[in-house]
């Protein structure tokens, strides 16, 4: 007998990877091997779920690849240190977790010596660039299948499919695609098609359950996540999480994002991400306090760029190591705590607890008093300052504003 071809499945639990688990297993006679690279969005609970479904599925054989401390260790940290928000609006979650969970399939897909690895996406996305890019480094001369894109498949044909051959579930939830992470989750599909609807509160995995106001502490050591309300956490992984926990139970971190994608199209998707945007804008009010104008000016580019590599999937270009060893040595003095107040739906700073607090100068108080310098002081360095004006429009009064 012609011994099986190998193939490794990206499995998701999706609508799209469950296709593509049952149709290479079914229609051409795969050992599917589905992998579930995990990067901190899977419960026990789901993690079971998935293999339940994926040998219900067709598959031989199942693989739950836990990459959370890598993702965090390798691109998590680096967004948190570089406050990097796409567009200034979306925390790049599935952006940065795709490149993850594609280098540990291409790993695992080396290790068990596969003939393929297929993925579920589309051809009008970005995550077939991701997935294909490292697929193509990574795991070189190994096949790659996506039949979500080559057959140009609906979503009502992926779901008849599976229907028609036995696989029951929740199709009605199916509207919506999910992706679920440590640093966010994203939403596609249903009213996100449309660009004149929202999302109904429905859509959303996590419910509005808290209704008072509520403050929040964060403590920030070299940049990292430390304590939540003081409770220290040796794994800045487990911190995440808490802050998610107390501010996803507000409706925090809401949002839609529409962005330019690599393919040249505009994108738009949904997402909820509480953690992700209260410790951002946690971090980046620190910085105001403890960097210096041109350190959080400089920074600011090269996180613009780190962030932009990741969602373009670059993270293997060689100059991201550069970029992010700019980023932890900005980090030294980014050190305090941080309170915030929650509200349903939104959130605000209120203060900083740091001993590198650049606002408690012995030079002066901003607007109150100086005592680094003289009246006659500032007067000079006022009219030195506008030197440069007065010699222009000394030449060019006609061009007074």
């Amino acid at each position: 007998m012609e011994k099986k071809k190998k193939v490794v499945v990206a499995f998701s639990g999706g609508l799209d990877t469950s296709y593509t688990v049952m149709y290479l297993a079914k229609e051409k006679g795969y050992d599917v091997y589905a992998a579930c690279a995990d990067t901190g969005g899977f419960s026990l609970e789901q993690q079971k779920k998935n293999e339940e479904n994926a040998y219900k599925l067709g598959a031989s054989h199942f693989i739950n690849i836990d990459v959370t401390r890598e993702y965090y260790d390798k691109s998590v940290k680096y967004m948190i240190f570089g406050n990097v928000l796409r567009s200034g609006t979306y925390p790049i979650s599935v952006s940065s977790e795709r490149i993850f969970q594609a280098l540990a399939i291409a790993r695992y897909a080396k290790e068990i010596g596969a003939d393929a690895i297929a993925h579920g996406s589309t051809g009008a996305g970005n995550d077939q660039i991701r997935f294909d890019m490292t697929f193509l480094v990574m795991a070189p001369g190994v096949e790659i299948i996506t039949l979500t894109r080559d057959n140009a498949l609906t979503r009502d044909e992926e779901i008849n499919y599976l229907r028609d051959n036995g696989f029951v579930a929740d199709f009605t939830k199916l509207k919506y695609s999910y992706n679920v992470g440590l640093w966010g989750t994203s939403i596609c599909g249903g009213e996100i098609l449309d660009s004149k609807q929202g999302l109904p509160e429905s859509a959303y995995l996590k419910q509005v359950e808290k209704k008072d106001k509520e403050e929040i502490a964060l403590e920030f050591k070299t940049g990292e996540l430390v304590a939540v309300n003081g409770q220290s956490f040796e794994d800045p992984i487990k911190a995440i999480q808490k802050v998610e926990e107390i501010a996803a139970a507000y409706g925090i971190g809401r949002d839609m994002h529409v962005g330019d994608t690599i393919v040249g199209i505009k994108g738009r998707v949904g997402f909820e991400a509480a953690a992700p945007m209260v410790i951002i804008a946690a971090h980046k009010f620190l910085e105001k306090y403890t960097l210096s104008k041109w350190q959080q000016y400089w920074k600011e580019q090269i996180a613009n760029w780190y962030g932009m590599f990741l969602h373009e999937s670059q993270y293997l270009e060689p100059v991201m190591p550069d970029m992010e060893a700019m980023l932890s040595s900005s980090q030294r003095n980014v050190n305090g705590v941080v309170t915030m107040l929650l509200r349903p739906y939104c959130f605000e700073t209120i203060g900083v607890d740091s001993p590198d607090d650049l606002v408690k100068s012995k030079l002066g108080e901003y607007g109150e008093m100086q005592k680094g310098w003289t009246a006659d002081d500032a007067k000079g360095f006022i009219k030195v300052t506008s030197t440069p004006l007065r010699v222009y429009y000394s030449n060019h009064s006609d061009e007074q504003r």
